[in-house]
């Protein structure tokens, strides 16, 4: 049996950072990936003379060099900071609703709120108003998370963090339209305004406007390289190609893992960047979990998947007609009724289109450019049809999302060099995430860090807790999760 003191599962964006921050600090760490490549969703591959991006759309937090509490902090602490080249998007997004709007958001408040009275005149005092507070709720909800006492938090993170976002809309806006523009990041936290707690909506536009929307010369596989790099520099091991395919116990703690080739490797301590459902399950003895744990799990619901259509197109953003790096169409101003298709195979009603050449990443020929169409839906739908049908079902869908697109960028089909597909199949079997949930568990109230303290007692000693199922999905709070959890086993070896 080989010894060592910590091991991390999987090689995503959490179990990276985790893997690297461990290491630095000095503990002998193995990280073990399934795949042949590190970052899960944070990685890329070719097709023809094009690379697609897997699955990152805007990375939020970067900020500016001197600002406080970034990724380009956390990346400079981990030694990469210096080998990632940034690429910044000037806009959040444009918001299209065909017959309703047709509004470009910039990655500014103020110019945000220019744009919008522009959009809307009449709106700029209830528009300032609703950005102040949507700060106002961040700031105290940060330092609550910090740890401040709940009686030094200033009310006004009581009285609205978890207020549905599509109440404090309809408190501060009339226009259907201007909160249907307002609400465009929804999609990104898997919940519709009417469901979505205000206090993370709130911290997403923060994320953004404070710290901008950014991406990363090369993409996403060149920030996974680069934590990977830093790992084995500091002396870290990985094993690739190879699968956790238990995690072992002794005396009610966790003992090591024993491999999908037989060899057990010791350690005192396990990250788990796999999903919950996983990770409990690989334990060799299920008694171990406490009954509180148990209860926990099954109260929860497993969170919605991806639709991706992704497309190598020869023609440049402009002859196409792309202006912004993120585009939102939408049907119509429904968020409820778009909800509600994610269970369907209906026609998309609502795409997020990402082109990777407006602000380039450096992954289309001259003259070309890379977009991806991404709808959100759960894996219901998709795990009932037979195999015989799948391949049509996924194209038949795919021409669904064209149809969408075809609002802002006529003549599109015309133009496809390369195309691939994934569906809520492909991100399970990728992922290895039951029903190919991308952000986990649904973001919904029940969710939120007040309820859930599965990050800080996964409820078995020596097991730690690092993804989206722990916690928030997305880039920015995986990545942070993963040295986070990380500092936090450092500090209590050093207790």
């Amino acid at each position: 049996m080989t010894d060592v003191d910590a091991i991390v599962i999987g090689a995503g964006n959490a179990g990276l950072t985790a893997a690297a921050t461990l290491q630095r600090a000095g503990l002998r760490t193995l990280l073990v990936e399934r795949h042949n490549v590190p970052g899960g969703c944070a990685t890329s591959f070719r097709r023809g003379r094009f690379e697609f991006e897997v699955a990152l759309h805007q990375l939020s937090g970067v900020g500016f060099e001197g600002q406080d509490f970034t990724l380009r902090g956390l990346f400079d602490k981990l030694g990469v900071a210096d080998r990632l080249e940034f690429v910044q998007e000037e806009d959040l997004y444009r918001a299209v609703v065909p017959g309703s709007h047709d509004v470009t958001v910039p990655a500014d408040w103020a110019g945000a709120v220019d744009a919008l009275e522009g959009a809307f005149p009449g709106n700029r005092d209830r528009i300032e108003r609703f950005f102040q507070l949507a700060r106002d709720v961040t700031f105290w909800q940060m330092a609550a998370m910090r740890g401040m006492p709940a009686d030094e938090v200033d009310p006004v993170l009581f009285r609205h963090g978890l207020r549905p976002f599509r109440d404090v809309l309809d408190e501060h806006f009339d226009d259907p339209a201007l909160k249907s523009v307002l609400a465009t990041y929804w999609t990104y936290l898997g919940q519709p305004p009417s469901r979505l707690p205000f206090q993370d909506m709130a911290l997403m536009l923060f994320a953004y406007l404070e710290f901008k929307p950014w991406h990363i010369k090369g993409g996403s596989q060149a920030m996974s390289t680069a934590l990977l790099d830093s790992f084995l520099t500091a002396g870290g091991d990985v094993r690739f190609n190879t699968a956790v395919e238990t995690v072992l116990t002794e005396r009610g703690r966790i003992a090591g893992v024993r491999l999908d080739d037989g060899q057990e490797v010791s350690a005192r301590d396990v990250i788990s960047n796999a999903s919950l459902p996983l990770t409990y399950g690989m334990l060799d003895d299920p008694s171990v979990v406490p009954s509180r744990i148990r209860a926990d799990l099954a109260t929860r619901r497993i969170g919605v998947s991806g639709f991706v259509l992704h497309m190598g197109l020869d023609a440049t953003p402009a002859e196409l007609g792309f202006t912004t790096s993120t585009t939102f169409v939408n049907a119509d101003v429904d968020d409820d009724r778009t909800y509600a298709s994610w269970r369907t195979l209906e026609p998309a009603r609502g795409i997020c289109v990402s082109s990777y050449d407006v602000a380039p990443i450096g992954f289309a020929p001259s003259g070309a450019t890379h977009v991806s169409l991404m709808t959100l839906q759960y894996g219901d739908a998709w795990e009932k049809i037979p195999p015989a049908g799948y391949a049509q079902a996924k194209f038949a869908y795919a021409e669904t999302l064209l149809d969408r697109v075809e609002a802002i960028a006529p003549g599109i089909r015309d133009v496809i060099e390369e195309v691939d597909v994934a569906t809520p199949r492909t991100m399970a079997r990728y992922l290895g995430h039951p029903g190919g949930a991308i952000y986990g568990y649904d973001q919904d109230r029940t969710e939120n860090w007040l309820f859930r303290d599965s990050v800080r007692d996964p409820g078995v000693e020596g097991l730690h807790l690092a993804s989206s199922w722990a916690g928030m999905g997305g880039f920015q709070p995986t990545l942070e999760a993963g040295h986070r959890v990380a500092r936090r086993l450092l500090r209590a070896q050093t207790a």
